[in-house]
This record gives C-alpha cells, structure tokens and sequence, in this order.
C-alpha cells in the first residue's frame, strides 16, 4: 500500500516540497527511511511508532519504506514526524484520504502522540500559497503564524488523532481561525527625552532612522551613546505589512518566534556581544540558520564597544551593508537571507576612554591611539553614512539646570518620529515605481534621477570630495545624506545647507 502525503523543508526562508512515500508490505518486521534523512529525521521512527500506539491505533508489523523524495536534497529537522505519521495510518486504512497533494503536513509527535509546534512556518505556509495548495495541517502554536498567509485554510491540530479527524472530516472537524489584527506600533519604555543634551547626536539619530543610514558614535565612556542608541527603534517608523512578513519569517526560520504569534509588530533591536563569531553575526551552521544580521533585518543592528569585535567579524558586515542581503553558500545548499538594517556602532576614542574627556586624563600614547583605530578598516568605515563625537556633557545639563537649555534639549521621540514618518512618507512616494524605500538604498542611476542639487551644493560637493579626499562610495554617502537631509526639510531639491550639513558628519 502506498500513501503520498506532502510536507515541506526549510531552506534558508524559502520552503522546498518535499513528498513523503510510505510503502506497508509484508516481510521481517522493519522500519526503513529512505532519502537522505538526517539524524533527526531517523529518530522519528521511534517517536512515530509510540505516538500511534499511545494514540489508540495500531502500528502494522509488516515491513515500513519511508521515503521522502526529492532524494538528493538531505531532509532535517522533527517536522516530519506528523506526514510519516500519517503515511502509516493512510496505508492501513485508518485515514481514508489516501492522497492530500492539495495539502501541506507539518509537526514534531512526542510520545504520546500530542504535536509540539517546530519553526519556520510563515515561509512554508507561504510557498505553500504559491505553489497552489489549499490548506496546511500543523500545530496549534503555529496557527497564528500560518493565518498571515491569505487565501490558505489552516488546520490547526493538537494530537495525531486531530490530524487523522482533519484529513478524513476537514469540514466539520477544524475551523481555520481568524487572521491575526493588522500590526500597530507598542509603547516602547526608552524615550528620547530621557537623553539631555547631545543635540548633535540627536540630530544623527534623526537622519539615520529617516533615511536608514548607518551611523557609528564616538566619545568616551558614560556619555550616553549606548542610551542613545537603544532608543532609535522608538523613532523609527512602524512597520509596514510586507516588512512585517519578512521580518516574521526570518525570526521563524530561526526559532526565536513566540507561540501564538502572528506577526511581530517592533522593528527588531539586536545587540550582539563583542565575542560573537562571524557565523553567528553573518549566519550558517551544519543546518543554515540566519544570523544576527538577518534577525535585526528592517531593525536596528547595534555594535556596542565595536572595537573590541574581533577584525575578522567586522570586515563580514562589507557585503550585507552593501547588498541589503547574505548569502550562505555551502556544499550542499546555498541560501540567502535578508540583511537590510541600520548598523549602529559606539566606540571610545583611545584605549583609555578618556582621550576627548576634558576632565579625566588620558595616559594612551599617540601609537596607542593609533592601533586602537586602526581596527576600525578604511573601507568599512567607509561604509559609516554618519560619524558623531559625543562630548562628556556637565552635571548641569544632566539634571537641566544649566542655562540656555531650550525643548530640543529633551525632545521627545514621539515628535522626532513624526518628522522621520513624513520623511519616509517623502520617499515612498518618490521611490513607488523604483524598487526602494528609503535614500539609503538608492543605486547610482536612481541617485542621478532623483537627488537633483542646486549649483552651489553640487560645487561644494565636488570641492569637499577633492580636499577631503572622499572615494567613489563616501561621495555617493554623502549625496544620499544631503537627500534624508532635504526629505526631512520638506524640499524637492538639496542645497548647499543640505550638503553641508552632511559633509559635518562625513568629517
């Protein structure tokens, strides 16, 4: 007897079809699995067979074929135990519909036979959309998940004799549920206001969340860069639905999603420790999973103490700072993850700390200095849109009773995100037939269509790129700069002010 049920693997966030084949005939008792199914697949047979028997159905003593085809692509993970399990109670008649192809099949069996819930199931609930099926039975805890996709029935089942029921009664045995409600921003506890003074660095935070520029702070130690940073996501614009789904999937295919959620609805906020390796930051493994880069994906990917990275990790950031992307390439398989995030690095200025401090002295010798920066490469920082000193400020303007403080001081991020909102607003509208949505990414070609200077911008351009030496990419930063800067002004074409302005953060 044969019975043809289909599941699905996860590669990279993409699903990949993957058919399991169960053969019943008789023979010596045994249990075989059959295309290239790794050490988690193989342990099913075990999990399988109690499940049914601690379910109330009986497990066949003939000989069991399992094959899960393609059989060149190698299968991982435990969300195969379900459609096995199915496969062997279809062969002996206990599901009377011997053939699902409009169907996808997903869930790790415990021993009892109850479906615990597994990862990556946005994506496959969305290949399965594309590629025409109808329905997806899976775990009750990735229900939420699966509703995102619209126009695909979900069956969401508890234990092996719910699925049995959904196949062989889909109409009265399970009702899909509802989709979750449309994302809205929550109140986020880190305010702007609870940073005084640092207008400078304020203004950086402004134009980096406006346009989704990167942006690296420098100062010494206690003035308030990591304060500042942590409290970007709040004025970062929410996300819209198509960037919900993409950052849904990608922390899906991790894992890290929580059960019972549908669609995250926070901009991601990742903040790696300095001793994290390369493949943790960049992603891989024996079983590819995304990393750092691709969880802060339409986030915020923050480097504190950034020097104290090791080189190597810092020099992986090149690609995806330049491509919004990664690609994992191994022996087997090669997978791409999204990887488009604004990098916020703090550093201090010397070994020491204190060398910008005017009231702590530092001891670091020019050398020092020296080979303390130089771990910072020329052509990542060259990848830094904003560069930001931030001063040790007085106890005055800490408790703000020094004079001449105004509102700026302690703007909130509420009235900060109103202005990037718009900014952003700007761009979508000027960007809707090219394929981006914010200045950041804009290509040369895009960048001669829609970032038209005035005379004395572009001569002041050209005159900074020639004394300050700017490369090919630092010139083309700077431009796009000018444009957040411009955008955020409310004007249709950059000025002399607007270059200027990002000329100061370029030096």
């Amino acid at each position: 007897m044969l019975a043809i049920l289909r599941t699905a693997a996860v590669f990279g966030i993409e699903a990949c079809p993957v058919y399991v084949e169960v053969d019943v005939s008789f023979g010596m008792p045994g249990f075989t699995m059959v295309g290239l199914p790794d050490a988690s697949v193989r342990e099913s047979r075990d999990r399988v067979r109690a499940a049914i028997r601690n379910s109330g159905f009986e497990f066949p003593a003939h000989r069991i074929t399992v094959n899960l085809a393609p059989a060149d692509v190698r299968k991982a993970g435990a969300s195969f135990d379900l459609p096995i399990a199915l496969g062997i109670l279809a062969a002996q008649g206990v599901v009377e519909r011997r053939e699902v192809a409009d169907r996808v099949l997903i869930g790790e069996l415990s021993l009892d036979g109850s479906i615990q819930p597994t990862r990556g199931v946005l994506p496959i609930a969305a290949a399965a959309k594309r590629d025409g099926l109808t329905a997806i039975v899976l775990p009750v805890s990735n229900a939420s998940e699966a509703a995102v996709v619209a126009g695909l029935t979900v069956f969401p089942v508890s234990t092996l004799s719910d699925a049995v029921q959904a196949l062989n009664h889909p109409t009265d045995r399970i009702v899909a549920p509802a989709p979750p409600p449309p994302c809205r921003p929550s109140g986020l506890t880190a305010d702007l206001a609870d940073v005084r003074g640092q207008l400078l660095a304020r203004r950086a935070l402004e134009i980096a969340s406006a346009g989704g520029h990167n942006l690296l702070f420098v100062g010494p130690p206690g003035a308030g860069k990591t304060m500042m940073a942590r409290r970007l996501p709040g004025i970062l614009p929410p996300l819209t639905f198509d960037e919900a789904l993409e950052v849904t999937a990608v922390h899906s295919v991790a894992g890290l999603l929580p059960r019972g959620t549908g669609l995250l609805t926070e901009r991601p906020f990742r903040a790696p420790h300095h001793t994290i390796s390369d493949v943790a930051l960049i992603g891989g493994g024996a079983q590819v999973r995304p990393g750092e880069v691709s969880l802060a994906h339409e986030g915020v990917l923050f480097l504190d103490e950034m020097l104290e990275f090791t080189r190597h990790v810092l020099e992986a950031l090149r690609q995806p700072l330049e491509d919004g992307s990664v690609m994992i390439a191994r022996a087997a398989r090669t997978a791409v993850f999204p990887a488009r995030f604004v990098l916020i690095g703090a550093m201090n200025p010397c070994p020491c700390g204190f060398s910008t401090d005017p009231s702590r002295e530092c001891r670091c010798t020019p050398q020092q200095i020296a080979r303390y920066r130089g771990r910072l490469s020329g052509p990542l920082r060259d990848r830094l849109d904003l560069t930001v000193e931030v001063p040790a400020l007085p106890p005055a303007v800490l408790t703000g009773t020094a004079d001449g403080l105004t509102a700026a001081d302690a703007e909130p991020s509420a009235a900060v995100r109103e202005r990037v909102v718009a900014a952003r607003a700007r761009q979508c509208a000027r960007y809707a037939a090219d394929g981006v949505r914010t200045n950041a990414e804009l290509t040369p070609a895009l960048m001669a269509r829609h970032c038209g200077t005035d005379a004395a911008g572009r001569s002041l351009l050209e005159t900074a790129a020639r004394h300050l030496a700017l490369s090919a990419r630092a010139y083309a930063r700077v431009h796009r700069v000018a444009r957040t800067i411009a955008d955020l002004a409310g004007e249709d074409r950059i000025q002399s002010d607007h270059v200027a302005e990002a000329l100061q953060f370029r030096m």
